[in-house]
């Protein structure tokens, strides 16, 4: 499974990078919000960092400004990838920018039936978000797992990113039901890499290494 950092914040992405772990980026509107940066300075200097698919989301409403506002976006660096909600005249976009190309997330995915249509679309990569329908008590890693099965029932290439990943057993999910992709807040890719257990032996071994003669 790969797995793709969730957020605009350069120093968190650089650290992240840094790990040897972090295959892309995706951002959105409400993240880059939070940075003190101007729009496509930052996504540049994103796309410099992270090698692999850098994900930025258009927010035109109508096919005709999307497609528009996307092919700027795509100029910004040879790794994006556009994000574009599904809706039908997001299908329309995705339709035509695929076919140049470029290559789309399917984003905002809350039902098989959308995700089956974004495919059919072209989309690279389709974004079912779990953490949101988990909230309103439904349970989110069910639609991954359609999805994915309505993917290889029909050999369907677009992958499958499982977004709006709340803690880490959503990635361990993720992992068991063959996801492609899940795309993960730094603060829960910190708390994948650790566990009380490997805190205590990793002191005890320090311990007892301070007492080897040496």
């Amino acid at each position: 499974m790969k797995i793709f950092l969730d957020t605009a914040n350069l120093k968190q992405i650089k650290e992240a990078a840094s790990w040897g772990i972090v295959d892309g980026v995706t951002t959105n509107p409400t993240l880059l919000s939070k940075e003190d940066q101007k729009f496509e300075e930052l996504i540049k200097k994103i796309c410099r960092v992270i090698s692999g698919p850098v994900n930025v989301e258009c927010v035109s409403t109508k096919s005709k400004d999307i497609i528009e506002e996307g092919r700027e976006l795509a100029k910004l660096a040879d790794n994006i990838v556009l994000k574009i909600p599904i809706c039908v005249e997001g299908l329309k976009a995705i339709k035509v920018l695929s076919g140049e190309g470029i290559q789309v997330n399917t984003t905002l995915i809350f039902s098989p039936t959308q995700a089956l249509l974004a495919a059919k679309a072209g989309a690279r990569y389709v974004s079912p978000f779990i953490g949101r329908l988990d909230d309103i008590s439904h349970e989110g890693m069910d639609l991954v797992d359609k999805i994915i099965a309505i993917f290889s029932n029909y050999g369907l290439e677009t992958e499958v990113i499982v977004a709006s990943i709340r803690h880490p057993l959503h990635v361990v999910d993720a992992a068991l039901v063959g996801a492609d992709i899940a795309t993960i807040p730094f603060v829960v890719l910190d708390k994948m890499v650790k566990h009380p257990l490997t805190d205590i032996g990793m002191e005890q071994f320090l311990k007892d290494w301070s007492k080897v003669k040496r």
